[in-house]
């Protein structure tokens, strides 16, 4: 049975890959790129910003640190806005919220997450936050989620289950002995939350309310 459910907050409770994706690409050509394909500029959403610099583009972590400031410019000003809620959302959270503890655990700077949360209207359905710092600290999921289950005060493993869109949720999961949901209504590419191990997939937010309830 489950008690705390973790959630990642791109491609999972929001669809943010307009802002992101926008953000990347301002980013991208105060580096002198071009103008990069959706499918290109998809890679950014869910994985840490600095990292996807650094192995897609080849930046060195010095302008790798510069263009996630960049990305920063116009993600505070515009991004954070286009983060609408997957259809069904809210109503799924406040249901669950009734019987179950939800915690997010996302990558993103908790100051952009808890700004889109509130946005959206659905942050006092979250007993707690945990994410990254502006300064790069607790970017890789193991330990945003280990940081979310401090912040719950260390329940057991076995009553918990992380929700997410990427592989990085799904292996940020297994990192900590917790088993995962890996959601394909998200920006996963095809086969990537099967191949990652994903202990459950869904296709929905209707099919993951279900199979959550199934799981209390």
């Amino acid at each position: 049975m489950k008690k705390y459910f973790l959630f990642d907050l791109d491609g999972t409770i929001t669809d943010t890959g307009e802002g992101i994706m926008k953000s990347a690409q301002y980013a991208l050509t105060a580096f002198g790129f071009p103008q990069q394909t959706e499918a290109q500029l998809r890679r950014f959403v869910g994985p840490p910003l600095q990292g996807s610099f650094e192995t897609f583009y080849g930046l060195s972590p010095v302008d790798a640190a510069q263009a996630v400031e960049k990305y920063r410019e116009r993600y505070r000003d515009k991004g954070v806005f286009e983060s609408p809620l997957y259809p069904g959302m809210a109503g799924f959270l406040e249901r669950l919220r009734g019987n179950a503890v939800l915690c997010l655990a996302t990558s993103k700077p908790l100051v952009f997450a808890r700004q889109i949360l509130s946005l959206r209207g659905v942050e006092q359905y979250f007993t707690c936050l945990s994410g990254a710092e502006l300064d790069g600290a607790r970017t890789d999921k193991a330990e945003v989620i280990a940081y979310a289950r401090e912040l719950l005060e260390n329940p057991p493993k076995e009553q918990m289950v992380m929700v997410g869109d990427r592989r990085q949720d799904v292996l940020g999961a297994k990192a900590q002995g917790v088993e995962s949901i890996g959601v394909l209504y998200g920006y996963s590419d095809p086969g990537e939350l099967w191949e990652a191990g994903a202990t459950h997939l869904v296709s929905s937010v209707e099919e993951l309310e279900a199979l959550c309830f199934s799981l209390l």
